[in-house]
């Protein structure tokens, strides 16, 4: 990819395909997509969920049901949409799962549902998308990773477990692609406001509180500051980023 200075943070002429993208971080990224001129699709287990945010993306967003932790479809949902739509020139492994309990009390059940749908789910569909890049003109990867990728976090060792395991990806498929034209790289969102943890955290203003204590900047993120920096990396202006993780999180992973 060329140094292109016209306008080098355009998505003009891209396709993503955003899984876990009708809510969240996930829509927020495909806002940002949509919003620098990119088509994008949204995946997801909830055709109601999908079908909104799709409607309200407008003529850019299209949606498919797909379940990441189903690898034996991941051909079939691209295939789908290169028919529809053309080749995937980006990736956004952004689906995910959470169980929080003490670790003591973490069943091996639990730990390989977020195994599966976060590192075995991520990878199928990564996997699937990097062969048909490698095929083409080549294309972005990224990955939701977390801040409990980077430090401790009690009550999610699953979460961590898989969070963690996305850097490894990250750095070892660069090392295999970054020569044959594929960017891989990854976003660790910190506290972000959307509705789910918004009204978790209206019932907890304790953990409200020391949240915001932590974090320098002293407020909460907006699913846009992680659909701006996904729409950065992907974009002609990121062409010489890969292999790296972006924290986007008011300071938190260095504050104290």
């Amino acid at each position: 990819m060329k140094n292109d200075t016209s306008n080098p943070f355009s998505l003009e002429g891209q396709l993503a395909l955003i899984t876990g993208g009708g809510t969240g971080l996930g829509l927020g990224i495909a806002q940002a997509f949509v919003a620098q001129g990119a088509q994008v699709v949204i995946s997801g287990r909830r055709e109601e969920v999908l079908r909104k945010a799709a409607a309200n993306l407008g003529e850019a967003a299209d949606y498919r049901i797909h379940d990441v932790t189903e690898a034996a479809s991941s051909s079939s949902l691209v295939d789908s949409i290169e028919t529809d739509h053309g080749p995937i020139s980006c990736l956004v492994n952004n689906a995910g799962n959470q169980i929080k309990k003490p670790t003591e009390e973490l069943t091996d059940a639990e730990m390989l549902e977020v195994l599966n749908t976060h590192v075995l789910g991520a990878f199928s569909l990564t996997r699937t998308v990097a062969k048909r890049m490698l095929a083409g003109d080549g294309g972005s990867i990224l990955f939701t990773a977390s801040m409990a990728s980077l430090f401790g976090i009690p009550n999610i060792t699953a979460y961590a477990a898989a969070k963690t395991a996305h850097l490894g990806m990250v750095r070892t498929m660069t090392t295999e692609w970054a020569a044959r034209g594929i960017r891989v790289n990854a976003i660790a969102p910190g506290w972000i406001l959307t509705d789910l943890s918004r009204a978790s955290l209206d019932t907890d203003p304790e953990r409200r509180d020391r949240i915001l204590a932590r974090t320098p900047m002293g407020e909460f993120g907006d699913p846009l500051d992680i659909g701006w920096t996904a729409a950065f990396l992907a974009s002609p202006a990121a062409r010489f980023i890969t292999g790296i993780c972006i924290p986007v999180d008011g300071g938190a992973a260095i504050g104290f």
